[in-house]
């Protein structure tokens, strides 16, 4: 079957850099499957999970955001952050998803930035629920 190179990259450094026969991100629009020599495309991500198919396996990489560019025989995606499910700390993950929730718990007595608590919760979440399907 006809692969095509992806690469996942943060300002860290590169996270993930293989061939794979399909990718599937959730862009902002919607979830986008990627197979070899689709056309070319820009789109931004949610934070999600990306699936990489390769030889009837499945890897996670848990994204917080970032872009995705499409070329015939290569995906790009910048993130500011990334890992690969197998890389994932459980146990520091759920520490962040509790700071975030207490922080959306006080927020209704302190003027503290929603958002920026809100997508901490969704990043934590995010990389729980990439851990699991490990």
């Amino acid at each position: 079957m006809k692969t095509i190179k992806v690469n996942v990259v943060t300002p860290d450094g590169p996270v993930y850099d293989s061939e794979v026969e399909m990718v599937i991100a959730k862009g902002i629009a919607g979830e986008l499957g990627i197979l070899p020599d689709h056309i070319p495309l820009v789109a931004p991500l949610e934070i999600s999970a990306v699936r990489l198919l390769k030889d009837g396996k499945e890897d996670l990489v848990a994204v917080s955001g970032g872009f995705l560019e499409v070329r015939p025989d290569q995906v790009t995606i910048l993130a500011q952050s990334a890992e690969k499910g197998s890389e994932i700390d459980v146990a520091r993950a759920l520490r962040a998803k509790e700071r975030a929730e207490q922080r959306l718990q006080e927020q209704r007595q302190d003027h503290i930035d929603f958002k920026r608590a809100e997508f901490a919760l969704q990043r934590a979440i995010n990389r729980l629920a990439v851990s699991d399907k490990k």
